[in-house]
């Protein structure tokens, strides 16, 4: 981690949690697929969290990948942090303006450049992998097929008929949903009965 200390107590633990979530076997997957695109050995013997972020943490090669992928990415050679974070958003805007990635598939900077979350930056490679193939792109497959929208359309009559079905969530013999009467929440409680 870049110049962060190490984490105590309830941040410890989330970090514990985070680091479980990763998956070898995924991140041998990108790391190849990184590569067949790119046409070069990246990663060297470089494995596991550590070795994943040592090759990218700098945005080079992710800039690089980029530029593979049809972008046009001038690459920050310098070593300067603020220089080499700058490589990781220009790709991450990449992935979201020219692939389509969606946002929510993408990583942060900081969870790679001070390795706060590896795991998000192999999920975001899929999804590259995944957007890049769908959009017909000469490259392999990663991860699963993109799904497709299937909206669904019905007419007025269907609707209507919807509308007349007897729904069993409300309990059967009833005809009306929960209701708050008799509830008289905000009112005083009422300890003795007065009845007249």
């Amino acid at each position: 981690m870049a110049n962060r200390s190490e984490s105590f107590g309830l941040d410890r633990e989330i970090q514990m949690k985070i680091n479980s979530k990763y998956d070898e076997e995924k991140e041998k997957e990108a790391r190849q697929w990184i590569e067949c695109v790119m046409d070069e050995r990246v990663f060297e013997d470089k494995t596991g969290p550590d070795g994943v972020h040592d090759i990218l943490r700098d945005g080079k090669v992710l800039c690089r990948l980029a530029n593979a992928l049809g972008g046009n990415i001038k690459i920050n050679a310098q070593s300067m942090p603020f220089k080499q974070m700058e490589n990781i958003s220009k790709f991450l805007k990449f992935c979201e303006e020219t692939l389509g990635v969606a946002k929510y598939d993408l990583f942060q900077t900081v969870d790679l450049y001070e390795k706060r979350n590896m795991w998000n930056v192999i999920c975001c490679i899929t999804a590259v992998g995944r957007r890049a193939f769908a959009m017909g792109m000469e490259v392999p497959p990663l991860g699963p097929k993109e799904s497709k929208k299937n909206p669904r359309r019905f007419t007025e009559e269907q609707l209507n008929e919807g509308k007349s079905h007897i729904s069993l969530q409300m309990g059967v013999g009833s005809s009306a949903g929960a209701t708050q009467a008799g509830h008289h929440f905000g009112r005083a409680r009422q300890i003795v009965n007065n009845y007249k």
